[in-house]
């Protein structure tokens, strides 16, 4: 008999959350030290498999399903009965993450899905594992949920992702620098926590800094022909416009 998931597990459930930090954090900054992983531009998604039947849902309590059967099909096919998994929905497009892709799904026919789904798929990046054979393991710290998801993911195959991770932030500090090319916002950071829907990681997103020389004509008419000028330094952050259901 498939497993079926514990009452507290059945959909949607709040998920945990990161606050945004504006500098790499200190080896002290969450209990257990960090664990950090790249933040991937998709849709926040939780997966339930109960019992052989799977769905996705957002952060926000949506589900996502509909919109994302591809993603679905994969997992239906590679992940237990009695599993939840969180992690990030994704599309890449050539060789970057494709965030408008994701968006357009949300507002195609029913129709028209199929077409646009086989032409930029969507992959599911999972990063932690909120149930496994119909047990609850929010109350496993960190390290114990990291293990049992490795152990999940050991035969998956594309479009199913494991979120790299990794303690050595040397080589996080690389991801920060270089990964943004790809279309990777930033990083997250865990520590050894159990799992509970607050604000109990870190998020420390990318931003580039720009050198722009404004001009501008000031002081009297009279002095128009000798302007003064001022360069400045600017933090060019960009601007999201993007509201949806599934940021995570």
């Amino acid at each position: 008999m498939a497993e079926s998931l514990p009452p507290a597990l059945h959909p949607p459930v709040a998920v945990a959350l990161a606050k945004l930090i504006k500098a790499f954090p200190g080896p002290n900054a969450l209990p257990g030290g960090l664990n950090a992983e790249p933040k991937f531009d998709g849709f926040r998604t939780t997966a339930f498999n109960d019992a052989g039947k799977v769905t996705l849902w957002s952060r926000q309590g949506k589900e996502l399903t509909r919109i994302l059967p591809d993603a679905a099909a994969a997992l239906a096919e590679q992940v237990p009965p009695g599993v939840v998994l969180d992690g990030e929905t994704i599309i890449w497009n050539r060789d970057r993450l494709d965030f408008d892709a994701l968006q357009q799904r949300m507002v195609t026919s029913k129709a028209a899905l199929p077409a646009l789904a086989k032409e930029l798929p969507a992959s599911f990046v999972a990063f932690d594992v909120l149930a496994v054979a119909g047990q609850d393991t929010r109350g496993v710290p960190f390290p114990g949920r990291r293990q049992l998801l490795e152990e999940l993911a050991r035969d998956w195959a594309a479009p199913l992702h494991l979120s790299p991770i990794t303690r050595d932030m040397d080589l996080a500090k690389t991801w920060l620098r270089d990964l943004p090319a790809t279309g990777i916002e930033g990083l997250m950071f865990k520590g050894s926590q159990p799992y509970e829907a607050a604000r109990i990681w870190l998020k420390l997103k990318h931003k580039d800094i720009w050198d722009v020389v404004c001009a501008a004509v000031i002081g009297s008419v009279t002095h128009h022909r000798r302007p003064a000028h001022r360069r400045q330094t600017e933090d060019c952050r960009p601007l999201d416009r993007r509201v949806h259901e599934g940021r995570a």
